[in-house]
């Protein structure tokens, strides 16, 4: 069974990445779990017909109130069947203003491992959407605790992005050895400067050591179905986007490279990598209007 987890800052687009990526894996033929790791609890949410569905910490604290304890939890309670038969479960967190939200990340994955989860449903594939919180210990357990094998950086052309994946790198470099957990990827989600990202992107994940492994492009068909609460592969099936994310799949699937990364130490140095190609961009768009 595989074991990938993707990981970036908020609001980079991990959910409808990972939502497409396990839809196509799952048209493969492979058996998918997709497991939401965010208190959003919005993960599986294209993948249910916009449907927001019970968290395993929700139904946790509906024994507890009801005077059951954990033990009576049972597998049909916490993941639902979305489309096409991929598998949800939504970590949850805690209610508002009280406790940590990554200790619902590792509650729910103990849980699922008690009830042997992924045997029962004979998993191929697991896909963990995570918030790239490394700090947070609940957000790492993926990673220390070996649960996902292969992580994946979702990064857009924003400097803040690049800036968090690399703290998620520097959390995967400390905890990969204790977890047999290592980097196996890049995944560019655009912002819409496609050739600067490519760029940019490509030349940050050969520091990290490792490889630049798709681009999926800034798109409003994406867009459109993440209102429908739809994934593009069964909104819009036969559309380029759905292409992409079929050819994400493909790449995933071949990809045999796992590295412990090698983070940029300095932020400075994260900022002159950045420059760099920010100022060739800038000086192309200014002799394309010139030349225009």
């Amino acid at each position: 069974m595989r074991q990938i987890a993707i990981y970036g800052k908020g609001g980079i687009g991990k959910s409808t990445v990972s939502s497409n990526l396990s839809m196509a894996l799952r048209e493969r033929g492979l058996e998918v779990m997709q497991v939401g790791c965010d208190p959003k609890r919005d993960s599986t949410r294209s993948l249910t017909g916009g449907r927001m569905i019970p968290t395993v910490l929700e139904t946790l604290r509906d024994h507890l109130r009801a005077g059951r304890d954990q033990s009576a939890i049972v597998l049909e309670d916490i993941v639902f069947v979305g489309h096409l038969g991929v598998r949800c479960v939504e970590s949850g967190g805690p209610e508002p203003g009280v406790g940590c939200a990554g200790r619902g990340v590792l509650t729910a994955l103990q849980i699922l491992t008690d009830l042997k989860a992924f045997d029962t449903y004979g998993v191929d594939l697991v896909m963990y959407d995570v918030l790239g919180d490394v700090v947070c210990g609940g957000f790492a357990q993926p990673i220390r605790a070996g649960y996902a094998r292969e992580i994946y950086l979702l990064c857009s052309g924003s400097f803040m992005s690049l800036y968090a994946a690399n703290n998620i790198a520097k959390g995967i470099h400390r905890l990969a050895r204790r977890g047999n957990t290592a980097l196996a990827g890049v995944i560019c989600n655009s912002a819409g400067e496609e050739q600067f990202e490519k760029n940019a992107l490509s030349e940050f994940a050969r520091t990290l050591g490792t490889q630049l492994i798709d681009f999926v492009p800034r798109s409003p068909v994406i867009q459109a179905c993440e209102v429908e609460g739809k994934t593009v592969l069964e909104h819009s099936p036969r559309s380029a986007e759905a292409q992409v994310f079929r050819g994400l799949a493909q790449r995933v699937l071949d990809n045999t490279s796992r590295v412990i990364p090698t983070p940029v130490d300095r932020v400075e140095e994260l900022e002159a990598l950045y420059r760099r190609h920010l100022g060739r961009h800038t000086r192309t768009h200014v002799a394309q209007g010139e030349t225009a």
